[in-house]
């Protein structure tokens, strides 16, 4: 395989992407050209901040294409098209073989919840202080384990374990927190999404972990529960919160996370006709909130 290699301006980025997606390749990237230079730009700051361009002013598009050939007759067509003229073709560069498994695999790592509960990938050995160990591969569905989001709420099951309750996990992605919630006692699961692939990695990753978990549409969700669990975003937390207070037990806990710091009060306002939210934990500029129903 062989690279292509081009710069353009940010207004010619898409329609060159698309363009050479056209041309058969077999993946576009783009980055930013000035990357560690003093004219280097950032497009992201602070968690929360909006990036301050859609784009960077000069882009190095990266075109991937299965041999030399293919690549030299995209260039040849891409420097004929008008919208090319601010843009410039750098050349073709080999792409060195690799082993593309063993690569990503080195790049998840196990994951620790609590000092005794860690999320592990398959090609991994558990660390030796590890009592509960939930087995984890990278997949279509959000939730590896990595991200500060899904490691708070892990983190709160793990240290208030849902011993004989039912649980609801709302957007359950991969499926973790169902099935951390499953592997700390709690007596009946249900996971629900709205992406069928996320109801399938569900199933799969529970299989793998050998604990029982009902999936299904939000029709799956009935009644209420002891714990009710969503790591999704703050928009969809807004519209949901009727819904979600009113599956919460009487004396049961509310987590939601997939919040930014500065969402904290939007959030609570949200919830608050129906339930009083306070952080539970933060990390990285995300929050975790939870409340109790009394």
């Amino acid at each position: 395989m062989v690279e292509l290699h081009l710069h353009c301006p940010q207004h010619e980025v898409e329609t060159i992407s698309d363009a050479l997606m056209a041309l058969d390749a077999l993946s576009v990237s783009v980055q930013d050209a000035d990357a560690h230079t003093d004219q280097e730009q950032a497009l992201f700051g602070e968690p929360g901040m909006p990036p301050p361009a859609a784009g960077w002013a000069r882009s190095q598009v990266v075109a991937l294409f299965a041999d030399e050939p293919a690549a030299a007759d995209a260039g040849k067509l891409l420097v004929l098209q008008p919208f090319f003229k601010e843009a410039e073709l750098l050349g073709i560069q080999p792409l060195e073989a690799q082993d593309w498994v063993r690569l990503t695999q080195s790049q998840f790592e196990p994951v620790p919840i609590t000092d005794t509960f860690w999320v592990v990938p398959s090609w991994h050995e558990p660390p030796a202080q590890a009592q509960w160990v939930l087995r984890l591969d990278p997949g279509l569905a959000f939730g590896t384990g990595t991200h500060p989001t899904t490691r708070m709420c892990l983190r709160w099951i793990a240290t208030h374990p849902p011993q004989g309750q039912r649980v609801l996990d709302y957007g359950c992605g991969s499926g973790i927190l169902a099935i951390g919630a499953a592997m700390l006692g709690a007596a009946e699961v249900h996971a629900v999404d709205i992406d069928p692939d996320a109801l399938v990695a569900t199933e799969a990753n529970a299989r793998d972990n050998q604990v029982e978990i009902q999936t299904g549409s939000s029709a799956l969700a009935s009644g209420t529960y002891p714990l009710v669990v969503a790591n999704i975003l703050a928009a969809p937390l807004k519209v949901l919160a009727p819904l979600l207070c009113a599956h919460v037990a009487s004396g049961g806990h509310l987590l939601l996370a997939g919040i930014l710091k500065r969402q904290t009060e939007e959030i609570q306002s949200a919830y608050q006709p129906f339930l009083a939210l306070q952080v539970a934990d933060e990390q990285d500029g995300w929050v975790l909130m939870h409340a109790v129903r009394v």
